[in-house]
């Protein structure tokens, strides 16, 4: 469609959720002419402490955007990732960051430093956030509408549903599904860089465990994300806290530097890991979905944030080449759907590597990475080219 249709200029929308996809999406939006309102529950636009890795395919829509200079200035660009033995802490293979084709940064940012980047660009645009706004009900429409727990109605032209995992959006557009437990939890934490830690994602890969480090806010500071697999049922979300020493003890024969790391870490974040299905419907009339809303992911390929900033970018490009909101909408979904799923499967596959637990196959296959990483560098990182290399910005 030509770039000169401006199907958005004037546009009344309104955002459900002010993460980073919500964020994006408005920002995009209220650069092609839209009057763009965020919804967000919360008392302020804020996120608890997590680093995220924006790959190259993440930092095409943040330049676009025009943030890609501040954004420089609040993240870390990275190296490498390096996969690893859990017992030594020796490196198996890495792949080489520095081979990625020119312009195509990887880099590491501590989630509340995007969302404030975010968000502040946001506001000097003429975005409206309005905050303790919880939402209980969608309605789509002509005039879809947005039922607040406050009683209140609203009223308005397109509804974005970017309101994550637990979306009120939607469940109106597909019904209710219940997402079921992996067998996995999730703990988090950030620590001070006691170690040293160089600019590169080492995932510390055991039988039934991993532990992945990086570093954060001029590698003053590491992220670290410990998976375990488990049978005891977890509670889903992020604002559970738990016991540093229980976590301590779960990957306590982790050798290299992580005893020092795990040592450093006060107060974890924990949470199980679910899988949702990828929604069958993304759209209905004057109704979208973006992001976690749409298609969550499971966090081995950390691709969530990138997921949603390109939805943010892609509907946004959709709406605004098309006359035709419903048009635009099935477009969307009909250019996301393939590559999320892809993702998705992607993510899954990588817990199954992480894990091995048979001695001999995880011997095998530690030795195939190590040969293939000193062979053909290159090649290991060209597998990753659907990736890394896709820029929706470019069309």
């Amino acid at each position: 469609m030509p770039k000169e249709v401006m199907a958005l200029t004037g546009r009344h929308i309104t955002i459900l959720g002010g993460g980073i996809g919500g964020l994006a999406a408005a920002l995009a939006m209220r650069a092609r002419g839209a009057d763009v309102s965020i919804l967000e529950q919360a008392d302020a636009i804020r996120e608890v402490g997590a680093g995220i890795q924006v790959s190259p395919n993440g930092l095409r829509v943040i330049e676009a955007l025009g943030l890609a200079d501040r954004f420089a200035l609040a993240s870390v660009r990275a190296q490498a990732v390096s996969l690893r033995d859990y017992a030594q802490g020796r490196d198996i293979t890495s792949l080489d960051l520095g081979l990625l084709p020119k312009g195509q940064d990887y880099r590491f940012v501590h989630r509340a430093d995007l969302i404030d980047l975010l968000a502040d660009a946001a506001r000097a645009s003429g975005v409206q956030i309005r905050l303790l706004q919880q939402a209980t009900e969608v309605r789509p429409g002509t005039r879809p509408q947005v039922r607040l727990a406050t009683g209140c109605c609203i009223e308005t032209e397109l509804v974005v549903g970017a309101d994550g995992l637990h979306s009120v959006v939607r469940p109106a557009l597909n019904g209710k599904a219940e997402p079921f437990f992996t067998g996995q939890v999730a703990w988090r934490a950030i620590v001070p860089n006691v170690v040293g830690h160089p600019a590169e994602a080492r995932v510390h890969m055991a039988p039934g465990r991993h532990l992945v480090s990086y570093p954060l806010r001029d590698e003053s500071c590491v992220n670290l994300v410990a998976v375990e697999e488990r049978d005891v049922w977890t509670a889903e979300g992020w604002s559970q806290t738990g016991d540093a020493d229980e976590l301590r003890a779960t990957f306590g024969d982790f050798g290299g530097d992580c005893a020092a790391l795990l040592k450093a870490v006060a107060h974890p974040g924990v949470w199980g890991l679910f899988r949702h299905p990828v929604a069958p419907v993304w759209h209905a009339q004057g109704v979208a979905l973006l992001g976690d809303a749409a298609h969550p992911t499971l966090p081995f390929l950390a691709q969530g944030a990138n997921m949603a900033l390109e939805d943010a970018w892609v509907l946004t490009a959709c709406l605004d080449q098309d006359d035709d909101p419903f048009a635009a909408l099935k477009r969307y979904q009909a250019l996301r759907r393939d590559r999320v799923v892809r993702v998705i499967k992607t993510a899954n596959g990588n817990a199954r590597k992480y894990h091995l637990r048979n001695p001999l196959v995880r011997s095998i296959a530690h030795a195939g990475l190590s040969v293939l990483g000193r062979a053909a560098p290159v090649r290991m990182l060209r597998q990753f080219d659907w990736l890394y290399g896709h820029d929706v910005t470019a069309s």
